[in-house]
């Protein structure tokens, strides 16, 4: 069995500068504050309010003069509101389409990622407080 000259395996030689250069160019996965406004209010937020509704519950809504949750005006901020909706009351378990959608509309898998770390942080320290 060959073995290879202990300067060989040195760290130093593996990596150039230009690849240290390259990697600390990434930029952190950011929101805007109205972005982080809209997780904070996707908390309050119900399944219910990203479901579009039936004739029976539009029925009921006139019957008795209940509104409807009202959608944002702005399609790339709704896709937002609805992943964050769904990401705090399931987690991780996104449907695919509502994350392809969340994508197409100009978000990263990062800013994902982002949100998902909030929502968990969020929802243990409710847990922290509910169990005092």
């Amino acid at each position: 069995m060959a073995t290879l000259p202990a300067s060989t395996l040195q760290p130093q030689t593996w990596s150039t500068p230009a690849s240290r250069e390259i990697v600390g160019t990434v930029a952190a996965p950011r929101l805007t504050a109205l972005e982080w406004s809209i997780v904070a209010m996707a908390q309050q937020d119900g399944l219910s309010s990203i479901r579009e509704p039936g004739r029976y519950t539009k029925a009921l809504r006139s019957l008795f003069g209940l509104k409807a949750a009202n959608r944002l005006a702005n399609d790339r901020l709704e896709s937002l509101r609805r992943i964050a909706i769904l990401a705090w009351h399931h987690g991780w378990n996104v449907p695919k389409s509502e994350l392809k959608a969340f994508l197409e509309a100009g978000f990263t898998t990062d800013q994902f990622e982002l949100i998902q770390n909030s929502l968990g942080q969020a929802r243990a320290a409710r847990r922290r407080r509910r169990a005092r």
